[in-house]
């Protein structure tokens, strides 16, 4: 019979926007797993370290080098549960948690909804590699900032009433500014020429910073993000006009849907979702790149409208014995996310879990034991455990978990 309790080695992606070296938290991380056979190039930018069972990049189990989707295949009964495989309809983890190093913005994008997934899936499965949605959340680890989400609709509207951008207003004026104009406010800057959008951006930098009311970032991140990729670049009138803007700290979390318009700008967070890998981009990035912008605006919801609405608060969880644990629960239900922080000699307890649970530890050294067994913890250490399995955590210097789970 195969163990409750299964330490993993994962790997680390290499996209432009991650961090280079030894800056990224993902690589330093991915590094530090005991065992593993992963090195860092210091010109390399490293972006994600995916920790799960995605065909794309998988995680394998650290004693024997096999893929942990075989391993729960063979038991699936055993790790995954049988409320979870009914529930799902499938033996696949239903999350895929990661740790996520940005540097730059990344491409502006949203995740298509179930149904849209499952038809682009069928029409281009090399591109669209799965038929599932993809919802997701960010933990901040430290300083984190992001785009997501419209904001309110009235403040849009007074940003548009500067004269460089009145051209992206509708030729007929409507009597109030609702999601319609929004809608064709958005086409209209994708669809702008590079002229235009450079012009564009040059004239907001020409004008005061009390233009621009309570987003007086607006000038002051036109050229970070000019530099970073083109000041041409479609995303940059779209983000900083219609999209909330927000600064995060460490423990602070955000919920986008699917369909939901998001670009990660800078940060180390934590970041888990439904088992998707489905995206489509508009921005920030190559035009070569970008899908097409009839596509995009058929997949993009135009709600909500508040960066409040973005943010997904904690709780202190249920499932912590010592409450040293905090719950981040979306309102989905292929996962929560467990944060645990315990100083130099606390520890935890975390109740049986329904269902399967994937944990990693991002700071300090301890224990956990779980199933009979002890196991180190470090930076780096991240474990598969089956549902069913109570563990308890022992700090020795500090110690930060993050677990992903589902019931």
């Amino acid at each position: 019979m195969v163990q409750n309790v299964i330490q993993l080695r994962c790997d680390c992606n290499q996209y432009p926007w991650g961090k280079k070296g030894s800056n990224s938290l993902a690589a330093v991380l991915c590094s530090k797993t005991p065992g593993t056979n992963f090195t860092i190039d210091e010109n390399t930018p490293y972006a994600e370290m995916w920790m799960g069972t995605y065909p794309s990049l998988p995680s394998y189990v650290l004693e024997t080098g096999e893929d942990l989707q075989k391993v729960i295949d063979e038991n699936a009964n055993q790790l995954v549960g049988r409320n979870v495989i009914d529930k799902f309809g499938d033996k696949n983890l239903p999350f895929l948690p990661k740790v996520l190093s940005i540097a730059k913005a990344l491409p502006l994008q949203l995740h298509p909804n179930k149904a849209m997934a499952s038809e682009l899936h069928e029409r281009d499965p090399d591109q669209f590699t799965d038929p599932n949605h993809k919802p997701e959340i960010a933990l901040a680890l430290g300083d984190f900032e992001a785009f997501c989400g419209f904001k309110p609709l009235k403040d849009i509207e007074n940003l548009l009433n500067v004269p460089p951008l009145q051209g992206f207003l509708p030729k007929v004026k409507k009597p109030e500014f609702d999601d319609q104009v929004l809608k064709h406010v958005v086409r209209t800057m994708l669809e702008a020429s590079a002229e235009t959008v450079k012009k564009t951006n040059a004239a907001l930098l020409e004008l005061p910073k009390e233009k621009f009311g309570n987003d007086t970032y607006i000038p002051e991140l036109i050229p970070r993000l000019a530099e970073q990729y083109d000041e041409s670049d479609n995303g940059i009138i779209v983000a900083l006009i219609t999209m909330n803007y927000l600064k995060l700290k460490a423990g602070d979390s955000i919920y986008i849907p699917a369909d939901g318009i998001h670009a990660y700008l800078s940060g180390d967070i934590i970041e888990c979702m439904a088992r998707s890998n489905n995206v489509l981009n508009t921005g920030f990035c190559p035009r070569a790149d970008r899908n097409s912008i009839d596509k995009f605006m058929s997949c993009l919801t135009f709600r909500p409208h508040d960066a409040k609405e973005a943010i997904l608060p904690s709780k202190q969880s249920d499932k912590a014995k010592n409450g040293k644990t905090k719950l981040y629960a979306p309102p989905l239900s292929e996962f929560n996310m467990l944060a645990t922080d315990l100083k130099e000699g606390e520890n935890e307890t975390i109740t049986a879990v329904n269902g399967p649970s994937v944990m990693i530890c991002t700071k300090g050294q301890g224990s956990m034991k779980a199933d009979g067994k002890e196991y180190k913890l470090s930076e780096g250490y991240i474990f598969f455990i089956g549902q069913g399995v109570e563990v308890e955590y022992n700090s020795t210097k500090g110690l930060q978990l993050f677990t992903a789970y589902v019931e």
